[in-house]
């Protein structure tokens, strides 16, 4: 196996064990997922608002997802460990998932999603960009998009892997709309520049 296609293989691995804790985990708040493989074996960490319920009764819920994780996705002796997420405004999917929450209750977009970027900002990211597309006018209107971004969110190269990225879907009764959402964390050091503080715009500031 060539480095390239085993490079592409963990990737494909990631992302589809992320989507299934995504799904298993749901209402445990689940964020983001970090694996990393030794030659000893497989450490799976999974980032939540509520460990408790991934845990569960005398671990039952971790054994069985560890058992399903080794079985579904041929993973050779994953151990499971399980964080509480410190800030759930420096998550995207949890940012995601409460913009979309808003949006099908039919609250404005553009004020949504200004005052989810003024929130991140506000919790120390040094960068942040919010992109909403679908039908996020009344019934009749067109598929549009809303893009808002505040700092530096580099797009390709190798620094893309410090930046979070997350999404979510809402479905209010007009049609549905992707919500993505990107969080560069405070405290990223980018080799090629130094992130100055940023200095929010009045018009987000007062959203």
């Amino acid at each position: 196996m060539t480095i390239e296609r085993k490079f592409i293989d963990n990737s494909v691995a990631k992302l589809n064990i992320s989507r299934y804790l995504s799904k298993e985990l749901t209402r445990a708040g689940f964020s983001r997922v970090e694996i990393q493989k030794t030659p000893m074996l497989t450490r799976i960490t999974v980032y939540v608002l509520n460990p408790g319920r991934v845990i569960g009764r005398a671990g039952h819920t971790i054994d069985t997802l560890t058992e399903n994780i080794k079985t579904k996705f041929k993973v050779e002796n994953p151990q499971i460990n399980v964080m509480e997420v410190e800030n759930k405004m420096l998550e995207p999917v949890l940012v995601a998932k409460d913009i979309t929450e808003k949006l099908e209750r039919g609250l404005n977009s553009r004020k949504i999603i200004q005052f989810a970027l003024k929130t991140i900002v506000q919790n120390g990211a040094l960068g942040a960009e919010i992109i909403a597309s679908g039908k996020l006018k009344a019934k009749g209107a067109k598929k549009s998009s809303v893009r808002k971004s505040l700092g530096y969110i580099p797009k390709a190269g190798n620094v893309t892997e410090l930046v979070r990225e997350g999404s979510a879907v809402a479905y209010p009764k007009y049609g549905a709309i992707g919500v993505k959402v990107r969080i560069v964390p405070p405290g990223t050091v980018f080799p090629d520049r130094e992130i100055k503080p940023l200095e929010i715009p009045k018009a987000i500031l007062n959203a």
